[in-house]
Formats: C-alpha cells, structure tokens, sequence
C-alpha cells in the first residue's frame, strides 16, 4: 500500500478490497550474512502472496519494530548493535492506532501476521480488544498460523532439501529463512559474496546455485501463503458467526 498513491488505496476499496493485512517484521542480529531486517524482507515477499491468493487483500506498510528485548538494561538481542527494540506497550498502542486507522477508512477485515516469535503476544493482544471495542465491525484477527516455522522445516525436508538430523551452524539464521529471504532480495542474504568466499551454505545446505535457491524460495513463499490464506479465511468466518 505504501507504493499506491491515496487514489489508488480509495479505488482498490471501491472495487472490493476490504481486507488489509497489517504484518511485524522486526530489526534483530541474524548471523554473519542476513541483514537485520530479515523478518522485513520475508514479509516483503509472503504479504504480496497472501493478498494475491487472497484476492480482497491489501498489505499495509510492514512494521518494522517490534520488541526484541529490554532496552535499558539491555536484555535478549539488544545485547547486539543495530538492535531496535520496542517495549510491549508502545507495540500495542502502534498497531492499535493502525488499525483504528484502516477502521476509519472503511476496511471491513483487519489482519495481523508477524514474522517473529516476540510479536504474536502483542498482536493477539490487540485484536482481542479490538473486536471487543468495535463489536467485530470491522473484525481484527491475528493469525498465528502464519507463524508456523515448522512449517517450512518440513517442506524442505520432504524436498529432500534438508535432513531432521543434518547439520547446525548454531546462527539465527536457518535454510529456510534464507531462501526465503532470497525471493525478496539476494544481497539480503549476502549471495555474491557468500558465493565468491565459497560460504554459499547454512546447516550444510548450499545455497550457491540461484536459479535453485529462487526456485526453493518460491515453494516456500507459496506453502506459507496458502496456509495463511485458509487461516486467514477461517477466522474472519469463525468472527462473524460468533
């Protein structure tokens, strides 16, 4: 949404899209090649599909912090440069004000996903309020499902990508997360010189042959879309029975 001009988001509610997904990345360490935004990167990809699939969707801005640990003293990954961290409270007021923000122009579904562990508590959090202040109009869900890292693990395992007991390099960083990030942007990843200092590899998987690894990241992009898709389906249905 933020690349369509105010005309664009007014013409796009007339023609029925009424649903925004409002998504919270974060700014963290992740290893020695992932750039800090890389829960940022992932929803730059996943959002897109999910309201593709979806077909009345929108994707709000990405939100791009969250909280990632005691700010003063330093706790979790504050303990590490670069680190923006939010504490629990200024999380909820943002995403409420958001919220109330597509509320008053005219959403009729209001959709949290987020990317990173730390960020479900907040959202589940606010759209129970939500719901309970607005009387489901318009209805706020947070979707857990999309959360579902496990997930992922097990697509590449039946793809014969990775192995339950294959190797770990012990980072914040996985196969998956990676691949999916080099949908988005490769450099995010570090590819060329990962590549060039014949380091192309996380928990033994390589990630050195492109056409693959795009390939391999679009299969994930697509498998998490789909099963948010449904989740997302499910709990505005479950919302306005209830």
């Amino acid at each position: 949404m933020e690349e369509m001009t105010w005309m664009d988001v007014r013409d796009a509610l007339k023609a029925g899209k009424r649903t925004v997904i409002v998504s919270t990345g974060g700014i963290e360490p992740n290893g020695p090649w992932l750039a800090l935004g890389k829960h940022n990167y992932v929803l730059r990809a996943n959002c897109d599909a999910i309201a593709r699939k979806l077909g009345n969707a929108l994707c709000a801005p990405i939100v791009p912090f969250v909280p990632e640990g005691s700010i003063e003293p330093q706790s979790s990954h504050m303990l590490t440069v670069g680190t923006i961290s939010l504490n629990e409270a200024t999380f909820e007021a943002l995403l409420t004000d958001i919220a109330h923000s597509y509320k008053m122009h005219g959403f009729e579904s209001i959709i949290f996903i987020g990317d990173s562990g730390g960020n479900q508590e907040g959202m589940k959090a606010v759209a129970d309020t939500l719901n309970a202040q607005w009387n489901a109009r318009p209805i706020v869900a947070h979707i857990p499902e999309y959360y579902a890292y496990n997930t992922v693990a097990k697509l590449l395992t039946d793809l014969g990508v990775t192995k339950a007991d294959g190797p770990r390099d012990n980072l914040h960083d996985d196969p998956g997360i990676t691949l999916n990030m080099f949908v988005t942007d490769p450099s995010s990843v570090r590819f060329d010189q990962r590549v060039k200092a014949n380091k192309a590899t996380i928990d033994g998987v390589s990630i050195a042959d492109r056409a693959k690894s795009l390939e391999l990241g679009k299969k994930i992009v697509d498998m998490r879309a789909t099963n948010t898709v449904a989740a997302i389906r499910k709990a505005i249905s479950d919302r306005r029975k209830s």
